[in-house]
């Protein structure tokens, strides 16, 4: 029967006007579907904290002093090669140091205070003040005062009443600004931007380090300096300093960290003591934890503080007892356990280096410095009425002094170290494929790990079928996975995002249209396995055992791209990464598990990392990207260029994406691969 036109036509109206609300209520289900918890909320943080704790290295037990003391000065060796002055460190380790004595002013009785600013590395300038007696005859103790995060840096009230209550006992006393407060608070000096630097395959922790190594240059070129009584005092991130610099320049003589730091098996643990960048540096727990930094003092004089109640960090009821356990046995094997001291404040008890503390470091100085003097008092000399305001403390720099971030975008134009063209044969592009992903392998610490579907639970969503699974990657991580699929379904494709999988409803549904099956995943930090408290620095901590996030991450990408493909029903899948940090690792897992992932589409890639630098990233912003090295070796174009011959897809590009990926369509040509796409 022929309907009338003008029926036709409300038919059509109606079966049109049904579509977008059909479309609609699929994208809420698929939404809905997403949404759903797989894990537990605690599972990923279980994960990472038993994945790093089983790469800390436990503290030894040497049979003799004389085998101590040859492994102590290994670790020290170690550690300064392999944490502080990688890269271009090593270069400005060599450095002279450089300083300019500026205005002295009125100190109190008996001393006088000089302004002086030093440079740590190239460019980058500390303000200090040195504490000097006006009569100064022989040689005399010296003291580095370190401090922590206050605003005010140098001339916070309870530092300066150290470093006169030094001085005004005779001894030389070099109070700098540390990086990050102070005269040097600037969003420049942010901690989370040091890691810019390891990027670049330069130690971030190398101007810390150079800030307090250079100080004591300066302080033992005095010529009144006693070389044999060389202290280092200081609280929170002053007492990290204190145990680094300690530790491992052995020209300190006795030191007093207060409230600093605890051992990486007691920061997994108690989050409050987890840190900043500096304090969780890469690598540093592939040679050595803050216990064997702490034995590392031996046979030196070390009093440990902690406050019993502390309300910021490093409180005494955990922090400090394994440290005690662990350096105790070494100064007892040395015949020194009377050199190896601990005080608890209970009074107020909070986060300070208050009046108890302070008296606790000046009988240190008494028994070790002064022993024998009648005359040394321990209580501490009033001197309040000295305290100079902030402004009466300032020391001028540079304008343009250096900060992180334009210490690493000068690294970073020479790199990455790679030839200018790619290799223009087959059988050179080949060649550079292996050698290049042997590389890659390393810098992220890449594993070839297996994926095994721990629960699979199948539902019907309309036309559609989704199982929701948990697989166990390697030993360590739980991954969820949701698969999507209709009647008879296409290609797979693997989808991951920045934003994590709640937000991907409506590319899944694209996917589904399309006729592909489509698998959502969260890998590590993303979405359901985002760690939501001290998200950042678990990555530090993984780093720092030698570990890299981005490796990490890819490697759970691969070997769920694996375990898709080997089921009876697949081939190899694609991915498609959603965001500039998915981008990057759904690179890294195309160019290390090539039989595995068949293509790349990438969405809102970075067109190089340079682009971090130069968006002065921090650490919390985008933690994978800041692997060490990376940039040193390779840009956006390499990753790409190891993917090849298998199609890579940039979309929703960038001018920078279209200026970089330019030069790629020769190299695919040569693989015999399709030209990369640029949209």
């Amino acid at each position: 029967m022929k309907l009338p036109s003008r029926l036709l036509i409300w038919v059509f109206a109606v079966i049109l006007a049904a579509i977008p609300s059909a479309l609609a209520a699929e994208l809420a289900e698929i939404s809905a579907a997403l949404r759903r918890p797989i894990l537990d909320a605690s599972n990923t943080l279980s994960d990472v904290q038993a994945y790093c704790e089983a790469r800390v290295p436990a503290m030894p037990r040497p049979h003799s002093a004389a085998e101590w003391d040859k492994l102590a000065r290994e670790l020290r060796v170690a550690t300064l090669d392999r944490a502080v002055f990688r890269g271009e460190a090593a270069a400005w380790r060599k450095r002279k140091t450089r300083v300019e004595w500026l205005e002295t002013i009125e100190g109190g009785p008996g001393y006088r205070i000089r302004k002086l600013r030093y440079e740590a590395v190239p460019g980058f300038w500390i303000p200090a003040l040195l504490y000097e007696p006006e009569k100064l005859s022989g040689k005399v103790p010296v003291g580095l005062a370190v401090n922590g995060h206050e605003g005010i840096g140098k001339s916070v009230a309870y530092k300066q009443i150290r470093c006169i209550n030094q001085a005004r006992r005779g001894m030389l006393v070099l109070n700098p600004e540390w990086i990050g407060m102070g005269q040097l608070n600037g969003a420049g000096y942010y901690h989370g931007r040091m890691n810019q630097l390891d990027l670049c395959g330069t130690s971030g922790l190398s101007p810390f380090y150079l800030a307090m190594s250079r100080g004591l240059d300066i302080l033992l070129a005095h010529p009144n300096a006693d070389s044999a009584r060389v202290a280092v005092s200081g609280l929170s991130g002053g007492g990290w300093q204190t145990i680094i610099i300690s530790a491992l320049d052995t020209r300190v003589t006795l030191c007093n960290p207060v409230a600093g730091y605890s051992s990486f098996l007691t920061r997994a643990r108690h989050f409050e003591d987890l840190g900043d960048s500096e304090q969780t540096p890469t690598d540093l727990a592939t040679v050595a934890d803050y216990t064997h930094l702490t034995a590392m003092l031996a046979p030196r004089a070390a009093l440990l503080t902690y406050n019993v109640k502390d309300n910021c960090c490093f409180a005494s009821g955990h922090a400090l007892q394994p440290l005690l356990e662990a350096a105790g046995p070494i100064y007892k094997l040395q015949g020194k356990a009377d050199r190896l001291r601990s005080h608890i404040n209970y009074e107020p008890g909070d986060h300070n280096f208050g009046l108890d503390n302070r008296l606790a470091f000046y009988r240190m100085l008494g028994d070790f410095f002064y022993a024998g003097e009648a005359s040394f008092d321990t209580n501490e000399i009033p001197c309040e009425a000295e305290v100079k305001a902030h402004t009466n403390l300032l020391v001028s720099l540079p304008t343009n002094n250096a900060t992180f971030n334009t210490l690493a975008l000068d690294l970073s134009r020479a790199l990455p170290r790679q030839a200018a063209k790619l290799p223009g044969s087959k059988s050179a592009a080949n060649k550079w494929q292996r050698t290049e992903r042997n590389r890659l392998r390393e810098i992220v610490r890449f594993h070839d790990w297996k994926a095994v579907p721990r629960t699979n639970i199948m539902t019907a969503l309309g036309r559609r079928t989704v199982r929701n699974w948990t697989l166990r990657v390697g030993d360590s991580w739980e991954v969820p996975v949701i698969e999507f699929e209709r009647e008879r379904p296409g290609n797979t494709v693997l989808v991951i995002s920045d934003a994590g999988r709640t937000n991907t409803a409506a590319e899944v549904t694209a996917l589904l249209d399309a006729g592909e099956r489509v698998l959502v995943l969260d890998l590590f930090y993303f979405g359901e396995c985002k760690i939501r408290s001290h998200e950042s620095l678990f990555a530090l901590l993984l780093a720092t055992v030698g570990e890299r996030p981005l490796g990490v991450q890819a490697g759970q990408l691969a070997a769920v791209a694996q375990w898709a493909q080997a089921r009876p029903e697949m081939a190899a899948p694609r991915v498609l990464a959603l965001g500039p940090r998915s981008s990057v690792i759904a690179l890294v897992a195309a160019a290390l598990g090539p039989d595995s992932i068949s293509g790349v589409e990438l969405r809102g890639s970075l067109g190089s990392l340079k682009e971090i630098l130069e968006q002065d990233a921090t650490i919390g912003q985008k933690p994978e990207l800041f692997c060490f090295g990376l940039l040193e070796a390779f840009d956006v174009k390499h990753l790409a260029a190891l993917v090849a011959p298998r199609p890579v897809r940039f979309t929703d590009s960038s001018e920078r994406v279209r200026s970089e990926m330019g030069g790629l369509a020769e190299w695919y040509r040569v693989l015999g691969g399709d030209e990369p796409q640029v949209q």
